[in-house]
């Protein structure tokens, strides 16, 4: 289980920098990055205070599958995430059709990229 991981996720998800969450919780951001980044465990208070400013329940810290499976964020980079997040967001909107002509607008592009 790795609440580090899981509160970045489910920040990106919302579209929240670490700076937003020592708005709303008064934890300074150093302090988030070492959470996230899983240098320092929380204490229960303190998930508290995070899982307040995500709008989460606690128990979704523990859970097994906290995101439904969707993006297995220890492959990703931040900015990686970001992206899909976007993504995810604003696909939400389309059709079926036009996700099908998205995701082959990104297949023909990443083929054709330089790397």
């Amino acid at each position: 289980m790795k609440i580090g991981t899981t509160i970045r996720a489910h920040r990106l998800q919302k579209g929240l920098s670490q700076g937003d969450i020592e708005k709303k919780t008064g934890l300074l951001r150093c302090y988030l990055s070492r959470v996230e980044n899983g240098h320092t465990v929380p204490s229960l208070d303190t998930l508290s205070k995070i899982a307040l400013a995500l709008d989460l329940p606690i128990a979704q810290f523990f859970a097994d599958d906290s995101l439904g499976g969707s993006v297995n964020t220890q492959h990703l980079s931040d900015e990686e995430l970001r992206f899909l997040t976007q993504i995810r967001r604003y696909s939400t909107n389309l059709n079926d059709s036009d996700r099908k002509l998205l995701l082959a607008m990104v297949k023909k592009f990443a083929s054709t990229a330089v790397r």
